[in-house]
């Protein structure tokens, strides 16, 4: 494995990437996506600990998504049960690792929230937490800063567990070296990384809007939450998609550790 660096115009190159391979097969990856929702959303019935368990599975899921990309470009079928390749193809010491990152992605989500905390009081980190009684925390002037504040905390968080499932996963990196690996890499390519993430966000910005443009003049404005929902899910699946982008732009596998794949 080695990390390389590449200029703030690959950040395009990897937005355009992430709609390319969900193109190759969209059926698959919204599949995907889609069973992650409902895995997620019935871990999180669990008591007690249904609140941070979903956290915790994470990094092993985001390796299912990665192999599933990987296995797209490859021109392999891809179902719904790549989404535990993390823990099931690389044997008992990468799936302990995965775990491993998960319990700290849950401190690390925990430790933002509470960031938030010290200016909203506590309101985002009770929704993040889930009240006993499930009754959302009252409205607050302080939760927008609050958000700000988690979303200038969450940034570190991001970049320390980018890349760290799959270093950890495909290239046998320790948790705490994957980690250390994943910052270094999302700092030193940090100019693509913002043109990547503007991108992204200008597309479902301007995707939100023009989708509740268009049910105003069709006079359905009160369904646009209905409408927005398949829009927002296809583009966040794109995005995942765009992960494996970012990966193989930032790391020259080994031959000898994860082979040569077509290039995107």
């Amino acid at each position: 494995m080695q990390l390389i660096e590449v200029p703030a115009k690959t950040g395009y190159a990897w937005y355009r990437q992430g709609i390319w391979l969900f193109r190759r097969n969209p059926l698959a990856f919204l599949t995907i996506f889609a069973t992650y929702l409902l895995a997620m959303w019935l871990v999180s019935m669990i008591p007690l600990v249904g609140g941070v368990l979903p956290l915790a599975f994470i990094p092993g899921v985001a390796v299912g998504f990665m192999a599933a990309c990987r296995d797209t470009v490859e021109g392999k079928a891809v179902l719904p049960i790549v989404l535990i390749d993390g823990f099931r193809s690389y044997g008992g010491v990468a799936a302990r690792r995965l775990l491993k990152l998960g319990a700290l992605y849950v401190v690390a989500i925990v430790l933002v929230f509470a960031a938030s905390a010290l200016v909203d009081g506590g309101a985002l980190f009770t929704l993040m937490l889930g009240a006993a009684d499930k009754t959302p925390p009252a409205p607050s002037s302080d939760m927008p800063l609050g958000g700000l504040v988690a979303l200038a905390c969450y940034v570190p968080v991001a970049m320390l567990f980018w890349f760290a499932p799959v270093l950890a996963a495909w290239h046998d990196v320790p948790p705490i070296k994957a980690m250390f690996f994943s910052v270094v890499s999302c700092w030193r390519n940090r100019g693509a990384f913002i043109v990547y993430a503007a991108l992204w966000f200008v597309t479902m910005t301007l995707t939100s809007i023009a989708v509740s443009l268009l049910m105003d003049a069709l006079g359905a404005g009160s369904f646009v939450i209905v409408a927005l929902f398949p829009a927002t899910i296809t583009l966040t699946t794109m995005l995942y998609c765009s992960f494996y982008a970012t990966y193989r732009g930032c790391f020259v596998p080994n031959a000898e550790t994860h082979p040569a794949e077509p290039t995107l």
